[in-house]
């Protein structure tokens, strides 16, 4: 089968932790190649050669090499046929729930939680100041957001229905850093989206991933 995958990124990175969770969700063979964005590693022209935007992760399959962690993700489910069926490829109308979720999550959900995650997170890491407007802007937007998730949430077990898929995962990282916030409340009120949030923060192959997910300070 040829040479594991590489993975350049830092296991704190929440776009480094999607693809690595779908790897093993794909029980994919992989080796993880460090680079350390405290230090600005991502800037340097050996890692902007990999993602010419700077950026977390990169992704290199043999002699071809790719960025943007949800195209990643997308690919390692296609790629491997070991594993959890995350795309569900084999039946139209579900692959089609699983894409509207996953586009849901990158256009709607993840705009305003990662806005509230950096905020409370990352910025105090590099010895930044909440701004609690920006925060209480994003949270209302999210709100809305979670306000559909729950009723979505009511009606199936997860997000494209009764089976755990791609959009359901590439949601975990964020929420992940997300609950470690005073805004955690807003997922743990809504009880068809918690218990969804505890249903995938369960599986073994994200429990793995999130162990190495801990930022200092």
């Amino acid at each position: 089968m040829g040479s594991a995958v590489k993975v350049y990124g830092m296991p704190q990175s929440t776009a480094t932790a999607r693809v690595l969770m779908t790897l093993e969700e794909k029980e994919a063979s992989y080796e993880l190649v460090l680079v350390n964005l405290l230090i600005g590693e991502h800037k340097q022209p050996a890692h902007l050669a990999r993602n010419p935007f700077g950026q977390l992760p990169a992704f290199e399959d043999g002699n071809l090499m790719l960025f943007e962690s949800r195209a990643v993700a997308r690919y390692v489910a296609k790629k491997y046929d070991s594993g959890t069926d995350l795309l569900r490829s084999g039946d139209a109308e579900e692959a089609a729930l699983v894409d509207v979720w996953l586009d849901v999550e990158a256009n709607h959900f993840d705009p305003p939680i990662a806005v509230i995650s950096y905020q409370y997170v990352v910025l105090p890491i590099f010895g930044g100041v909440t701004d609690e407007k920006v925060v209480e802007e994003n949270a209302a937007k999210l709100e809305k957001v979670l306000d559909v998730y729950e009723e979505r949430l009511s009606k199936s077990k997860y997000l494209a229905g009764d089976f755990f898929s791609l959009a359901d995962l590439s949601h975990f990282p964020c929420i992940h850093r997300f609950m470690l916030t005073p805004k955690a409340t807003l997922i743990t009120s809504r009880p068809h989206v918690n218990a969804w949030w505890e249903a995938i923060s369960s599986r073994p192959a994200i429990k793995k991933v999130a162990a190495g997910m801990t930022l200092g300070g």
